[in-house]
């Protein structure tokens, strides 16, 4: 898939007063959701929706049962493409955003790149995301925070020392050597990347990149890490605590490393359909 301009290009017309218009050209024929998991996050999920950038075709936010205001946050913004789901009880990050995979499929995208809702994630990081899938390079892109220049100032050293283990750790399970910062979650998952997603599940709290990793190299994927800034706003809190660590990650890094090796190969077939014809939306 050819991608017709440079990203990030814009174009600009002069009117009769003067009116600065632009347009940016949609990556190649993609149709992109951006998925947004949100739990507890009123001071911060308002902002993070108004940050996507407007040639996003739908913001998919999913409130996996919040006690405060996410939900009207999120909500009262009048976007192209905005829906607000809901679950009735807490089920974890990765189960929000396996709801918020699902809806895209539904949607017919071509990509799904999920955008925490505490807006730790730089929307300008996106286009590095969406480059490598529009280019047919690869199947799911990751954000590799330690590739940027200045995560050992911005990343909190307990949090460093921690992205490091996991990271080492994941090498081994998931078989993709290659890769580091396992625990980033800004990441784009092609069309056969969410038909393995699918058809295998994914893990429902924290470790779920860990154990997903692992059934994308079973079912033979390209997974790409490309630099993304790590972003630690007035809002940020960590959810990650000792126990966390230890106990599931020790469980979904040894199953997921049992499966990639005993389990066998996943052979998953994705559907064919017309591509989208190019469009252009205003920068938001």
């Amino acid at each position: 898939m050819r991608v017709g301009v440079e990203f990030g290009q814009v174009f600009s017309v002069r009117g009769a007063a003067k009116k600065l218009l632009t347009c940016r050209v949609v990556f190649g024929r993609l149709r992109v959701a951006v998925v947004v998991p949100a739990f507890n996050e009123e001071l911060a999920v308002a902002a993070t929706v108004r940050s996507v950038p407007g040639f996003v075709d739908h913001v998919l936010v999913v409130d996996d049962a919040s006690a405060d205001r996410t939900f009207h946050e999120a909500s009262r913004h009048l976007r192209r493409g905005l829906e607000v789901l809901r679950h009735p009880e807490n089920r974890g990050v990765g189960a929000a955003i396996a709801t918020g995979y699902r809806r895209a499929r539904e949607l017919d995208v071509d990509v799904a790149v999920v955008m925490a809702g505490d807006g730790q994630m730089d929307p300008a990081d996106l286009p590095s995301l969406l480059a490598p899938i529009a280019a047919a390079r690869a199947d799911y892109v990751k954000g590799n925070r330690f590739r940027a220049p200045g995560v050992w100032r911005a990343m909190p050293p307990a949090r460093l020392a921690g992205n490091i283990l996991l990271s080492l750790a994941t090498r081994v399970t998931s078989g993709y050597t290659h890769l580091f910062d396992s625990q980033c979650g800004y990441t784009a998952a092609s069309r056969r990347a969410l038909e393995v997603i699918h058809h295998t599940g994914l893990f429902p709290r924290y470790g779920y990149p860990n154990d997903l990793l692992a059934r994308l190299h079973a079912a033979a994927l390209t997974v790409e890490d490309v630099p993304v800034r790590a972003v630690y706003g007035p809002h940020w809190r960590s959810g990650i605590r000792l126990r966390t660590v230890i106990y599931p990650m020790s469980f979904v890094l040894l199953r997921s490393w049992a499966r990639r090796v005993l389990g066998g190969p996943i052979r998953v077939e994705v559907p064919e359909r017309a591509p989208a014809e190019p469009s252009c939306a205003s920068a938001s």
